[in-house]
């Protein structure tokens, strides 16, 4: 049996092959420190449990949900109340808010809900991977937007094509930025707003990390740019604000002719969020946030502890201002491996796990991923790893 072309398009998924160096070295018996996959290693907070806990109790709640009935309604309204609280964003939680079972799976469903075989999608690369391998799954166009460090990994709009703006019917922009770390203010919304304010594209902002901000930052949304609600969704997750990766719900939030398409294209494949996990997202939501500025503190002290780990043994890193982060070039002694040799070194010569630039696109090469998704002695000993790996005669 053969799948699909588009399927034989996809290449091999970033964290397929880091599971496979790690499931390798565990043979073996090297102690892995994984900083390879974005997955929060902290608790989901009490009372959000306790809420989950209550709420599957009830044989009520154990039906399909459906989109009319008091989780979903509940859920949406809290999602509004949070984006008036957080962006000053007012949002209809009945039209412009849709619960999703996660952010990713938003995101790919919106490629398949909008691309034609011949619409083109711009999409910055490196990138989180499923905002081109959704194009690719969909049957669209795929078109990479270069950022890198001598463009503050911003995407340089002015200078494509008109013949590929004229087929393009979506550009995907998300900040604080996954692989690389970058934030942006609102006036490069602004900018953006006005590229786009006379083209018929859709702005897909992936507003994943917007609470996971240092050193008084604060990420803006797309939705604060005036008059382009009608051209934009935003994606955002519980996963890491509330450390829920696990349970499989986020929200879109915007233009209402996009939110429905996306809604309908849903009601195809699912049957919604198991109404607990959304009623524990509620009290996620509207609770107190003391949770959250704890989390946000855990990853500082991470973030100091490795970025300077890194520094004194002659790993050049930077401290981001955002996401749980560290994006650096491979360093200068190992730069003639590929992204995924270097990883697989790390693996197997420091018992280090970390993600392949590569995986997130292939202007990504050269680079590797850290996620500080272990607690801070380990953080330490991986730097104590790399040293040696660092002195290491090539």
């Amino acid at each position: 049996m053969h799948e699909a072309n588009r399927m034989k398009r996809l290449p091999l998924y970033l964290f397929t092959i880091i599971d496979h160096l790690k499931e390798e070295a565990k043979k073996r018996g090297i102690d892995l420190i994984d900083l390879g996959m974005g997955n929060p290693d902290q608790p989901a907070p009490k009372h959000v449990v306790e809420e989950l806990c209550k709420q599957a109790k009830n044989p009520q709640n154990h039906r399909y949900p459906r989109p009319n009935e008091p989780a979903e309604l509940k859920f949406k309204q809290a999602v509004a109340n949070w984006y008036k609280e957080r962006f000053n964003v007012d949002l209809d939680p009945r039209s412009e808010v849709l619960p999703l079972i996660g952010s990713k799976e938003g995101v790919a469903h919106l490629s398949l809900a909008f691309l034609n075989h011949d619409d083109i999608a711009l999409v910055p690369s490196p990138t989180y991977p499923v905002h081109f391998n959704g194009v690719i799954m969909a049957g669209g166009v795929l078109y990479n937007l270069p950022i890198n460090e001598e463009n503050d990994y911003k995407p340089d709009l002015k200078n494509i094509s008109s013949s590929v703006v004229r087929m393009a019917k979506m550009l995907f922009l998300s900040y604080p930025h996954n692989p690389t770390t970058a934030c942006v203010d609102l006036g490069f919304y602004q900018e953006v707003g006005r590229w786009v304010k006379d083209k018929d594209i859709i702005i897909a902002s992936d507003l994943a990390y917007s609470d996971i901000v240092f050193d008084g930052y604060r990420a803006p949304s797309f939705l604060q740019v005036k008059g382009l609600r009608k051209k934009t969704i935003e994606f955002h997750t519980l996963s890491k604000s509330y450390n829920m990766p696990g349970w499989r719900i986020g929200f879109a939030v915007g233009s209402k002719g996009i939110i429905a398409s996306l809604a309908k294209t849903k009601s195809y494949i699912d049957f919604g969020i198991f109404p607990p996990i959304q009623y524990a997202a509620i009290k996620a939501l509207t609770g107190a946030q003391s949770c959250v500025k704890k989390t946000v503190e855990t990853y500082r002290r991470r973030r100091d502890v490795f970025v300077e780990g890194l520094n004194s043994i002659g790993w050049k890193a930077k401290k981001p201002k955002g996401t749980f982060y560290i994006w650096s070039r491979i360093p200068l002694k190992y730069d003639a491996l590929s992204s995924l040799e270097f990883a697989e070194l790390l693996v197997n010569e420091a018992g280090v796990v970390a993600a392949p630039g590569a995986g997130f696109g292939e202007l990504g090469e050269g680079y590797i991923r850290f996620a500080l998704v272990e607690d801070e002695p380990r953080l330490k000993l991986a730097c104590q790893r790399l040293k040696k790996l660092m002195t290491m005669e090539s």
